[in-house]
C-alpha cells in the first residue's frame, strides 16, 4: 500500500520542460531514495510534492487525500515533514525557536515540542538557548530534521540530508533515519546522492533521469550497471 502516490505529474520551469510525466510512489513504512545526477529535477519533484511549486499537470494522492490543490502549510498539517536541501534553518533565532515554528503548523496545536526529538536528538536540548547561525553545519542538520519532527509527521521529506556533513556526522543521521523508519515506523523519502549512504538506510529506490523516472524497484535492484548508467557523473 503507498502512502504518497505521483501520477503523471508534470513541470515546467521557465519555458524548460523539467518533470515528464513521473509516475511515482512512497510505499507505507518504507525509505524511498530518489537518485539521479544532479539537474534532474529531484529538487522540483520535492517541491512540488510539498506545494513550494505550482504542477502543469498530474495527480499526488497522500494517504488518499488529493494534494494538487492544497497549500503548502495544509499539506504538513496532513503529517508530511520536510527538510530542504541547504537546511533552511533561521540563523537568526535560537535553536529553540526554531523548533517552535514547527508548532505552528501542527495539528491539534501543542505548545511544547515533542519529547521525541530530544530523544531523537540530545544535542538541541543541551543548545537551546543557542543561535542557529553558530551551530556547525551537522547540528543545523540535526536542528533541520528535529524541525521537522516535531510535526510528528507521518511521512518524512529529506532533500540531501548528508551534504557538506563531516562523515561522524553522516553516520549519526544514518542511524536517525534508520531508527525512526524501522522502530518507529516513519515513512521516509529522501534524495541522497552517496551511494554507499543510500544502500544502507533506503529500501526502495527511485531514479530520475532528465525529468523522467527510470528506475523504481528495491533498494536492491541498485546493481553496477545502472549506477553507471544514471548516476556516474
Amino acid at each position: 500500500m503507498s502512502m504518497l502516490q505521483v501520477k503523471a505529474l508534470n513541470q515546467f520551469y521557465g519555458g524548460s520542460h523539467t518533470l515528464w510525466d513521473v509516475d511515482m510512489t512512497v510505499p507505507r513504512g518504507s525509505c524511498t531514495c530518489l537518485m539521479g545526477r544532479n539537474g534532474m529535477g529531484k529538487t522540483t519533484l520535492l517541491r512540488s510534492i510539498m506545494g513550494l511549486l505550482p504542477i502543469a499537470s498530474g495527480q499526488m494522492m497522500f494517504d488518499g487525500q488529493d494534494l494538487a490543490l492544497m497549500p503548502a502549510e495544509q499539506r504538513a498539517r496532513l503529517g508530511i515533514g520536510y527538510v530542504p536541501q541547504g537546511r533552511e534553518i533561521f540563523s537568526q533565532l535560537t535553536v529553540e525557536e526554531n523548533l517552535r515554528i514547527g508548532l505552528a503548523v501542527r495539528r491539534p496545536r501543542t505548545r511544547s515540542v515533542p519529547e521525541q526529538v530530544f530523544e531523537t536528538f540530545p544535542i538541541l536540548k543541551q543548545m537551546l538557548n543557542r543561535r542557529g547561525g553558530d551551530l556547525s553545519g551537522g547540528q543545523q542538520q540535526q536542528l533541520a530534521i528535529g524541525r521537522a519532527l516535531v510535526l510528528e509527521p507521518r511521512l518524512l521529506i529529506l532533500d540531501e540530508p548528508t551534504e557538506g556533513i563531516q562523515p561522524g556526522i553522516v553516520h549519526q543521521i544514518g542511524d536517525v533515519i534508520l531508527r525512526l523508519n524501522r522502530e518507529v515506523g516513519l515513512t521516509v523519502l529522501l534524495v541522497e546522492q552517496k551511494l554507499p549512504f543510500a544502500r544502507r538506510v533506503a529500501s526502495e529506490v527511485r531514479i530520475l533521469d532528465k525529468g523522467r523516472l527510470v528506475v523504481s524497484g528495491g533498494i536492491d535492484v541498485l546493481n553496477d550497471d545502472l549506477v553507471r548508467q544514471h548516476l556516474t557523473v
